[in-house]
């Protein structure tokens, strides 16, 4: 069992192999091997190749916004699918008018499209979010079928919920990456509980 989120000596980082620990998932030869491999494929290749230009050229400097931009930019990408919140929409719009004003061509797709009710789904009045009102359900799965349609070359997710997300990357035929995600608590920062994990969230987080 791999366990890397605990481990203390990151040999990988230097390609070290005299610190990585036994469990290391580095010391796999035949299995990484196999990941170069897979990189070398064209659309693969590409995508790594542009990311780590991204990286490095923006290392600091540019926002997840611009990082986007330029990694669409160096793919050649010119029509950009938005599968975002109903939550969000007014970010959805500042970021779609952004892209436009970038030379990309946009196509957004709400997260309420199909106006499908949660009765659909199993979900009785008393287990929605506000019982003794209609509610439809979030249609992830729809969101990346009409980008497909729309042939987008890459999709933007922007604030879905924990599982539509997993569903969208799912049945998205573009390459997929994300903006922001959903936490309404935190004002979309998920990762607040974690650095307040010891304090503040301590009790709530751990049992």
């Amino acid at each position: 069992m791999y366990s890397c989120a605990n481990c203390k000596v990151h040999g990988c980082k230097d390609q070290d192999y005299k610190k990585m620990p036994e469990n290391c998932p580095s010391r796999d030869k035949e299995f990484q091997e196999e990941n170069k491999v897979l990189y070398l494929q064209e659309e693969n290749y590409k995508l790594a190749h542009s990311s780590a230009l991204v990286e490095s050229e923006g290392y600091c400097e540019l926002t997840r916004v611009e990082e986007i931009m330029e990694f669409a930019k160096k793919n050649n990408f010119k029509k950009i699918g938005l599968a975002f919140c109903i939550g969000l929409r007014k970010e959805a719009e500042i970021f779609g008018k952004i892209l436009e004003n970038r030379g990309f061509e946009v196509c957004s797709i709400i997260c309420k499209n199909g106006a499908v009710p949660k009765e659909f789904i199993g979900i009785s009045d008393c287990e929605k979010v506000r019982p003794g009102t209609k509610e439809v359900i979030c249609n992830p799965i729809g969101q990346a079928r009409l980008l497909n349609e729309m042939k987008t070359e890459l999709n933007v997710i922007l604030g879905l919920c924990v599982g539509h997300d997993s569903l969208f990357i799912k049945y998205s035929g573009a390459p997929a990456t994300v903006l922001a995600v959903k936490d309404r608590v935190t004002g979309h920062n998920p990762l607040a509980p974690l650095y307040t994990a010891d304090t503040y969230y301590k009790k709530k987080l751990y049992k």
